[in-house]
């Protein structure tokens, strides 16, 4: 091991290493686990928590958007953190999305409709309206978010 320093605000650890065999070096990401999870799906099947399929939620909803890739890591972790301090190790599926559309909403508001369209199974174009009308309520109340 060539160097090790602690990542992503803590939560994981980065470390530089050299191959011993061609003495090419590369770089390892370490991640603070805190507990196992399960996702309890709507038909009662559990399946193990996934931070990678997590993340290729997130980057979906966020793909072609001007959000730093540094700011979607922190989101993600910070998701992950959420659901590992909850104490439970057993998460429903709905508790996953609720905190992905809530930390989207925070973000990016094309994100966040993207993956409510998903998550909230859009049907037809009046969804969308509905969820485009939450997003002018919260800016007439205030919330500086000029992504609308």
């Amino acid at each position: 091991m060539k160097d090790s320093r602690p990542a992503e605000d803590g939560g994981a650890i980065r470390r530089r290493r050299v191959c011993p065999d061609c003495n090419g070096r590369f770089t390892t990401f370490e991640r603070v686990q805190l507990r196992e999870l399960s996702v309890v799906k709507k038909s009662g099947r559990k399946v193990p928590f996934e931070r990678d399929k997590l993340a290729r939620s997130v980057q979906t909803a966020l793909r072609k958007r001007p959000v730093d890739g540094e700011r979607v890591e922190r989101l993600i972790s910070g998701i992950v953190r959420q659901l590992e301090s909850t104490g439970e190790g057993d998460v429903p599926s709905e508790t996953v999305g609720r905190l992905v559309m809530e930390a989207l909403r925070g973000v990016d508001d094309v994100a966040y409709v993207r993956f409510a369209s998903v998550y909230r199974d859009f049907r037809e174009a009046r969804d969308f309206e509905s969820v485009i009308d939450e997003l002018k309520a919260d800016l007439a109340t205030g919330r500086d978010d000029d992504a609308l």
